[in-house]
């Protein structure tokens, strides 16, 4: 339990600090609550991070106002709480990111073809349908049906900012968990992902699943260290530019498990 303890606290200085005020308060709070930590304590290691059983109980009872309102629910269903988060994991999709890819992807040989490891619901495949605004460059989204998102993105002076999106003609994603952005249960789930208070990463992140239910992202179930991405990689148009990219996967992947993404890496001009 004392493990888990400074797993809580080192959570609360150095992610949910001056970012999440009710985070860093929660988290403080599981830290010194020996009935929270002997519920953590008999869930697999992998099942005990912070942003797991703060979305799960979020998701189950919604946002509380404080400690006592968190630790009262969790304690009067700790085995709802336990069978959502040994089903659930912190599966995020963060679209903003592709605000930091943008100037990259403009600046290949275009047309390109995405494709995106550990996709999730394949929202960072569509970098062409949102909108950024980068402070001194503004880039507008295509008209769609329902209104884009525009994500703002401060550049330094010296980054080649583009001046129109990039020219995407295919896009597929891998990944061992698909999100299907139509489903509603699993867009609830993302939705809680984000933190209580990032309104405007939730509203963009709304902006975005609603684009993605309409244009329908290929995602295909698969693990980017055999085969899978290799036949996914072969189905990509000959004449366009292939782009393979991940935004955060790589983190859980163990370097020696996969050698491919080192590879590409070195190829980058």
């Amino acid at each position: 339990m004392a493990e888990i303890s400074t797993r809580y606290i080192r959570f609360a200085d150095t992610e949910a600090r001056s970012r999440s005020p009710l985070y860093e308060e929660l988290a403080r709070a599981v830290a010194g609550d020996r009935e929270t930590l002997g519920f953590l304590s008999t869930l697999p290691d992998v099942k005990r991070q912070p942003n797991l059983l703060l979305a799960v109980v979020r998701h189950l009872f919604g946002t509380p106002t404080g400690w006592t309102e968190f630790r009262q629910g969790l304690l009067a269903h700790p085995e709802l709480v336990r069978s959502l988060m040994l089903e659930r994991s912190t599966q995020t999709n963060e679209p903003g990111r592709c605000a930091t890819l943008l100037p990259v992807l403009a600046r290949l040989p275009q047309p390109l073809a995405l494709l995106e490891v550990g996709t999730s619901a394949g929202l960072c495949l569509m970098p062409d349908l949102y909108g950024y605004d980068y402070g001194r460059t503004v880039l507008r989204a295509p008209v769609m049906a329902s209104e884009p998102p525009v994500f703002r993105c401060t550049a330094s002076e010296t980054t080649p900012l583009p001046t129109a999106p990039p020219h995407v003609v295919w896009r597929a994603g891998l990944d061992l968990n698909p999100i299907d952005a139509s489903d509603a249960s699993q867009v609830a789930w993302l939705e809680t992902l984000v933190w209580p208070e990032q309104t405007e990463q939730l509203a963009n992140l709304r902006a975005a699943l609603k684009i993605a239910a309409t244009v329908k992202p290929r995602v295909v179930k698969g693990d980017l260290r055999g085969s899978d991405l290799v036949r996914l990689c072969s189905e990509a148009p000959k004449d366009a530019t292939l782009v393979v990219f991940h935004t955060a996967v790589l983190d859980y992947v163990c370097h020696r498990a996969v050698n491919i993404p080192r590879l590409w890496a070195s190829k980058i001009p």
